[in-house]
């Protein structure tokens, strides 16, 4: 029997519940804190059995435990202990559960029966309790982060480790854990724009005197290879010296926000109808024009243009056609200007180009803004196919032009605006600009440009040619020099037609009639005893060259006149020797089989590598007279033309001297052994026809001799 005065004082403190069974599991002792975790006083419990219906047993998973399972029973059955068993204890009469840990061991006798079993009850309710509160708030925080949409992810800063939430993965089309879920895999999936800015962010954040929660927008690349746009939200955790220890956040997908802010960026800043800017970014990217104009020192342009008659045939073929219309519009504007221009919808049949940088003066910057508005008027002149039936419009366009100092935005639109009105005043299918001067010139350009068109029909041009002189003052050659005989302009000059003729298709034609004059002026000095060796110099367009039939088109007219090829001198300028440079030695070595020789014109004032001399198959170098203007007074200039010359004769090359005026020039040219001579020395250009009896003083050699000082 044991006795309860000893253990009773001792057991009391103990946190643990104790109960003492006898042989046939009846209980001989129980300390008050069994009494408390099983739910009946001492008294209640003493002589019950292990199976008395007072409390039941189970398994943690709610499973009840048969009566063997009872920890006294196994113990009286097996003899030996049994641990560590955690259980969950029904009490009736508190009408609760309690979870507890069991132990229980057998006292054995001397014949190896037991003679009891003691068991040890620790109550652990409150750790289980907390147990299933974490599990609980575990999936509450799994369901919020699943509702939510989020990826939630941790860094163990410590530890270097890393975990990816399944949704993480999901969100990159990948399974979890597909890649290895290291440091830096997030760097690796980074879209190269994003990079820095955000290496630069988790520093900052990494920094013991960084912020602990952090907020940042970047885009992460997907299992297809495109880029996710994401929000990452995040929290650091950090040690009492401030050094993080953990960071931990969630991504958020992006992609609808996205979607959404630009379908409202679209409907705010572009026309629903045409997809153009609308008004709002036509006043924003007019004002960064003007702007970059200013700061460039350039000059930009502003045009407005309204369809003619449109509310005609809006009434009369309905607003769904002319909506149709309008988008076809739209469309064709866009192809008229560069990549770089915006082109805007104001609002019903009214449409806005705004171009920059077009060139640093107005002349230039007009003449560009013209041609735009001249391609802006074929393309809305074509037909457009509106419900199976071919509908016409035309535009009516007022131009006006910006740069530092004019005026601002309202201004320039009214200004644009008063321009296009006076085109719709002119008859409509109309241009304007706003500037009556430059308005007048640019006409005048139109002008010329009409009158040059009709030059070259009615054969208003005229050759004229300038005598060429060796160094004994024989005439050796000329160079053939075009003017045009206008009907009420009078004899207009090659400067004031020529830079036209460049910038439209009208040099082809124009160059052509040249060199086919002069073949034939070749042909007919033939028979002349002292202009039959002559030779004469072409000036030759860039545009010429360029152009794919250009061999073909000069040897057909030598071919068609009988000319001899090798009495035909073509000068290129040194700007043709700095691009497409095979396709030109290509060209001219096809010439130059046939006799055809080469000069280059203006020797020392273009294109600044030498090379060329040594690739091309050319004949001649001349040299340009703005140096030997100044040859006799200028050291620089004498320099220059001394190295031109003996580079022409290293190289086995003739050499020309331009402008010769004097005869202290032609001194000096002489003393460092040039070799031919064109100026007004020898003579001005007169009309080809004239050329033999002009300068037939020229035909015979002149007695010439070397000044001295």
């Amino acid at each position: 029997m044991i006795n309860n005065n000893l253990f009773s004082d001792l057991i009391e403190y103990v946190p643990v519940g104790i109960v003492v069974h006898g042989p046939q599991s009846e209980i001989l002792f129980a300390n008050n804190k069994a009494a408390e975790i099983l739910g009946l006083s001492t008294a209640q419990m003493l002589g019950k059995v292990a199976i008395d219906p007072a409390w039941r047993f189970d398994f943690p998973d709610g499973t009840p435990l048969s009566l063997a399972d009872y920890p006294v029973n196994r113990v009286l059955k097996c003899k030996e202990g049994v641990w560590g068993m955690i259980l969950k204890v029904h009490r009736p009469v508190a009408k609760d559960i309690a979870w507890v840990l069991c132990n229980a061991f057998p006292s054995i006798g001397k014949d190896g029966e037991v003679l009891q079993v003691i068991t040890c009850f620790t109550d652990i309710s409150a750790l289980k309790h907390a147990e299933e509160a974490l599990i609980a708030s575990e999936e509450r925080l799994n369901l919020m982060l699943q509702g939510a949409n989020d990826a939630a992810w941790d860094w163990d800063l410590r530890q270097h480790s890393v975990y990816y939430s399944p949704r993480w993965w999901q969100m990159l089309g990948r399974e979890p854990d597909e890649l290895e879920p290291t440091e830096d895999l997030l760097i690796k999936l980074l879209h190269p724009d994003d990079y820095q800015k955000v290496i630069d962010k988790m520093n900052g954040l990494i920094d013991s005197t960084g912020p602990s929660a952090f907020e940042t927008e970047f885009r992460l690349q997907t299992k297809s290879g495109n880029y996710l746009p994401v929000l990452c939200r995040g929290v650091i955790l950090r040690g009492a010296d401030g050094t993080p220890l953990r960071m931990s956040g969630t991504n958020m997908d992006l992609t609808e926000r996205k979607a959404s802010e630009a379908q409202i960026y679209q409907l705010a800043y572009y026309d629903v109808l045409t997809g153009l800017a609308n008004r709002t970014l036509l006043m924003e990217r007019l004002k960064a024009a003007i702007a970059l104009c200013e700061r460039s020192k350039q000059i930009g342009a502003l045009f407005i243009i309204d369809l003619d008659n449109f509310k005609i045939l809006n009434d009369t073929m309905g607003h769904d056609v002319g909506d149709e219309l309008l988008k076809m519009v739209a469309e064709r504007l866009l192809q008229a200007v560069r990549s770089c221009d915006l082109v805007a919808r104001l609002g019903g049949d009214e449409f806005v180009i705004v171009m920059e940088n077009l060139a640093i003066d107005e002349r230039g910057a007009a003449l560009k803004a013209k041609s735009v508005g001249q391609k802006v008027r074929g393309l809305l002149n074509d037909p457009f196919m509106l419900a199976g039936k071919q509908v016409r419009t035309s535009p009516s366009i007022g131009i006006a032009l910006f740069a530092e100092g004019r005026p601002g935005l309202e201004e320039l639109l009214k200004q644009a605006d008063v321009a296009m009105y006076q085109a719709k005043e002119a008859g409509k299918n109309a241009l304007r600009f706003f500037d009556p001067a430059m308005q007048a010139a640019v006409e005048e350009r139109v002008a010329l440009e009409n009158d040059l068109r009709n030059g070259v029909l009615d054969n208003e041009f005229r050759l004229f040619c300038q005598p060429q002189v060796d160094a004994s003052g024989r005439l050796c050659g000329g160079e053939v020099l075009i003017r045009w005989q206008h009907p009420v302009r009078g004899l207009v000059m090659p400067n004031q037609f020529i830079p036209l003729a460049e910038q439209t298709d009208l040099i082809i034609p124009i160059g052509e009639w040249v060199l086919r004059r002069t073949c034939e002026t070749l042909v007919e000095w033939e028979s002349h005893p002292s202009l039959k060796q002559i030779s004469l110099s072409v000036n030759v367009s860039v545009n010429q060259v360029r152009a794919h039939n250009f061999v073909e088109r000069v040897l057909a007219i030598i071919d068609d006149c009988g000319a001899n090829p090798a009495r035909i001198m073509l000068e290129l300028t040194e700007s043709l020797m700095a691009e497409n440079v095979e396709e030109i030695i290509f060209k001219m070595n096809a010439l130059r089989v046939r006799g055809v020789r080469f000069s280059v014109d203006d020797f020392g004032t273009g294109y600044s590598s030498l090379s060329y001399l040594k690739r091309f198959p050319l004949s001649e170098l001349k040299i340009d007279q703005s140096f030997v203007r100044e040859i006799a007074s200028n050291q620089h200039d004498a320099v220059i033309t001394e190295i031109i010359i003996t580079l022409a004769k290293k190289l086995g090359l003739g050499v020309l001297a331009e402008g010769v005026e004097t005869e202290e020039q032609l001194n000096f040219l002489l003393a460092h052994d040039c070799s031919y001579f064109q100026g007004y020395l020898f003579g001005k250009p007169c009309a080809i026809e004239l050329f033999g009896s002009s300068f037939m003083d020229l035909m015979e050699p002149v007695s010439r001799h070397v000044r001295q000082g």
